[in-house]
């Protein structure tokens, strides 16, 4: 765990590097040792209070999500890999993928450019794996 610990606070090339704050639920995993360990690396932890289903409900329905969507189709083959696949997922989630919670609606829509006549084109991320349909601007 120590050793998981030290990669993440890698001041340049660490999961944390450059992150202010890390959330954590109550779980017994993040233990006091944890916790300091990571204030050392200089990024605050911060515990979500207790009894509070409903404000760790976004970050699971999000990591269930990259999960099936994405990382669990994938075979990686090193850090840089899934630091790759992780930023096209989330170009991908908040760009291009429709959202349940807001209507069916992108978070982030690109302005309306095209007529309902143009053709419609595919833009594919992570070879094909996420695609994107949209009509091309006449």
């Amino acid at each position: 765990m120590l050793q998981v610990c030290r990669g993440l606070l890698d001041v340049e090339s660490g999961a944390l590097a450059s992150k202010r704050y890390l959330i954590v639920d109550r779980d017994t995993k993040y233990t006091q040792q944890f916790r300091r360990l990571i204030d050392e690396g200089g990024t605050e932890v911060i515990r979500l209070p207790p009894m509070s289903p409903n404000l760790n409900a976004y970050a699971e329905r999000f990591v269930r999500s990259i999960k099936d969507e994405c990382l669990e189709k994938m075979i990686f083959v090193g850090q840089a890999s899934l630091r790759r696949a992780i930023g096209e997922y989330m170009a991908h989630y908040h760009e291009e993928r429709n959202h349940q919670g807001l209507g069916n609606r992108l978070i982030r829509p690109e302005p309306k450019r095209a007529t309902n006549t143009a053709l419609i084109q595919r833009r594919p991320r992570l070879g094909g794996m996420l695609n994107y349909y949209y009509r091309a601007a006449a």
